[in-house]
């Protein structure tokens, strides 16, 4: 009777062996089967560092472990970017300048702060004729200005125009992107573009072309990394990679500032020369969104709100950022 029993134990043990075994090769079989988890990123031309990770291939490799699949969606500046973010268009946002998020908040956007590049002022300016008659901000009163609006140039001219005592009503703004801005100052339609790089750079070596000034003391120009709050919710382990990845990759360009340039030349149409130029006005110093960093944005919500260009007051404070100790969103505050 007890060797029978034994036997039972035997068979009873040898099929709870096999049904886990099955139970396992079930499960991770529908792991790897499961559908990807789909990461659509919003960039525009000036996003260098996930241009970078795009044309390198780094950030499908580091996110392969998780089955995410990555889409690429190009936009012509920031606001049409964060308008697509706003729409549930695209998940994350890569770069864009300081003023950008500021228009998302006023349309209450479901956003979060997920980085920052620290300030890099002189990647973008004034350009302006060499031969002309503009010399001083003060020389802007009265003249044709082409700029795109709620780019990080726009403030920069707000700002400018400040310094020099000026308003917007006292010059003629004309809102462009930037390849029509570019268009409509090389054929003399306006009498400066404001603009930032690469679009700086592609032109401020020409021989009739002069910077009036650049953003130092006038706009720091921080460039912030946006992702919708539902996705950053939903997939808190993502965020952490392509933060991590996106910090590695400026340290990468810093390091390599040749290499980088000869690998976004194709995608930019520019020499490589013109774009290590543009590179080197940037500090690709990717770190988390911190409240002693942020101090710029209430100036520049009330400078966009004083001209008008924002239909109520921002208080950049209540916008949210995320904490990746914490893995979770909280209010800048």
């Amino acid at each position: 009777m007890a060797q029978m029993t034994r036997r039972a134990f035997n068979r009873v043990a040898v099929a709870s062996l096999l049904a886990s075994l099955s139970t396992r090769g079930w499960t991770q079989g529908t792991a790897s089967n499961a559908a990807p988890v789909a990461l659509r990123i919003g960039f525009q031309k000036s996003s260098t560092l996930i241009t970078l990770l795009k044309t390198r291939g780094t950030l499908e490799k580091a996110l392969a472990p998780l089955n995410v699949k990555i889409s690429w969606n190009e936009f012509a500046s920031g606001l049409p970017l964060t308008e697509a973010l706003n729409v549930d268009a695209v998940d994350f946002s890569a770069d864009v300048a300081d003023t950008v998020p500021i228009f998302a908040q006023a349309a209450h956007a479901r956003f979060v702060y997920v980085a920052q590049e620290s300030p890099s002022p002189g990647a973008q300016a004034i350009i302006v004729k060499k031969d002309g008659d503009i010399h001083a901000l003060a020389d802007l009163k009265g003249k044709r200005i082409a700029v795109t609006k709620a780019a990080g140039s726009h403030y920069l001219l707000l700002a400018a125009l400040a310094r020099a005592g000026l308003k917007p009503a006292d010059v003629k703004i004309a809102y462009l992107t930037p390849a029509d801005g570019r268009a409509a100052f090389e054929r003399n339609s306006v009498d400066a573009w404001i603009t930032w790089d690469p679009y700086v750079a592609a032109v401020d070596h020409d021989s009739d072309v002069r910077v009036l000034t650049d953003g130092a003391g006038l706009a720091s120009y921080q460039r912030y990394y946006l992702a919708s709050r539902t996705f950053a919710d939903a997939h808190p382990q993502i965020i952490q990679i392509v933060f991590d990845q996106l910090k590695t990759e400026g340290e990468w360009l810093r390091a390599h500032p040749q290499d980088a340039a000869n690998l976004l030349s194709p995608g930019w149409g520019l020499d490589a020369a013109t774009i290590e130029r543009a590179n080197a006005r940037r500090s690709y110093q990717v770190r988390p969104v911190a409240a002693q960093n942020f101090g710029e944005q209430q100036t520049i919500a009330d400078a966009f709100y004083r001209n008008g260009l924002l239909p109520a007051p921002v208080q950049t404070k209540e916008a949210l950022y995320w904490d990746y100790a914490a893995k979770q969103a909280k209010t800048i505050g």
